[in-house]
């Protein structure tokens, strides 16, 4: 089980109102202790998971975000969805900042646990195979058809050493308790530009160092297996 640290009582954050347990409480803001999976929630009231490796995109279903251990967390989803389904929890995008400073820990170093890269400390070590060559060989298709039009086929994240449950590497966080937010899945960010951060299971390196980590290559309508989200809310004062 995963042990969820708490700022001692003579922190003098221990003043705000503590955030729901399963946001860590960073700074000023409560930011979601593990990536994001969805819930359904039905015309009758009940809800059901959503499949993490069915796109939301596109969907006219009630979706909310939900911060768990211990699950596969939601990838295959874009921008504008991910800030649906944070606004849909009561919650929000985190800001650059915000996700950086719980990325970062109080220590503000490179990674979550410290300054340089350790191995498999986090879900960064990739795989000798790409996933979306081996999706495609599996499917029949080329390559070339892979990245144009198979980036968000289901079948990618359920190969063997790709996205893993939240919370799975422990170690892969700070003292103020958000896990996986370098590897595992790229993270959306607020930014209407379109922003993901962090890096995911295939590489921490290219657009930046762990924490450092932001790609903005892409609008917030674009999806594929490797993104996923995390949410925050201001935490408030007493």
């Amino acid at each position: 089980a995963n042990v969820v640290p708490q700022p001692p009582r003579d922190d003098p954050y221990w003043a705000l109102d503590q955030c729901p347990t399963e946001m860590a409480l960073v700074e000023t803001v409560c930011v979601d202790r593990w990536e994001a999976s969805l819930i359904e929630r039905l015309a009758d009231g009940s809800e059901r998971p959503w499949s993490p490796f069915k796109t939301p995109v596109g969907t006219k279903r009630r979706l909310i975000a939900v911060s768990r251990p211990d699950v596969v967390p939601q990838g295959y989803i874009n921008g504008i969805a991910a800030a649906a389904a944070c606004e849909a929890a009561g919650k929000r995008l985190c800001t650059a900042n915000e996700w950086e400073r719980a990325c970062r820990g109080p220590a503000g170093n490179t990674y979550p646990y410290g300054s340089k890269r350790q191995q498999s400390v986090c879900n960064d070590d990739g795989r000798d195979q790409h996933p979306v060559a081996e999706a495609g060989k599996r499917l029949g298709k080329t390559l070339d058809q892979m990245w144009r039009g198979g980036m968000d086929h289901p079948i990618i994240n359920q190969l063997k050493d790709t996205v893993e449950k939240t919370g799975a590497h422990h170690h892969c966080s700070n003292s103020y308790g958000a896990f996986d937010m370098v590897g595992n899945l790229h993270e959306w960010i607020a930014d209407p530009a379109g922003t993901f951060r962090g890096g995911f299971f295939m590489d921490t390196l290219i657009n930046g160092e762990g924490c450092s980590y932001a790609t903005t290559a892409h609008s917030t309508r674009y999806y594929d297996y490797s993104i996923g989200f995390r949410c925050c809310k201001d935490a408030q004062t007493n």
